[in-house]
């Protein structure tokens, strides 16, 4: 797996929200950043609109490929 580049930036931030994702990643053992990095990407994914993700659809297809003669009887 690739390493991905890493860029330093800073923010304000609630002092609540920021207190709430130093204790969640304490209780999780992770890193303050992992938890950020985590953040942006859903926060990015859930603002693409209303296209499901990839791996959402990828389960959605394999599904139908799978079960398609059961959907097709409960469509009847």
């Amino acid at each position: 797996m690739a390493t991905r580049r890493r860029e330093k930036f800073t923010t304000r931030v609630d002092s609540e929200i920021l207190a709430a994702v130093r204790r969640l990643a304490r209780s999780e053992g992770r890193q303050l950043h992992s938890l950020i990095d985590e953040a942006l990407a859903d926060l990015i994914e859930k603002r693409k609109g209303s296209r499901p993700r990839p791996r959402v659809m990828a389960v959605y297809q394999a599904s139908h490929e799978r079960f398609a003669p059961l959907y097709k009887k409960l469509a009847e």
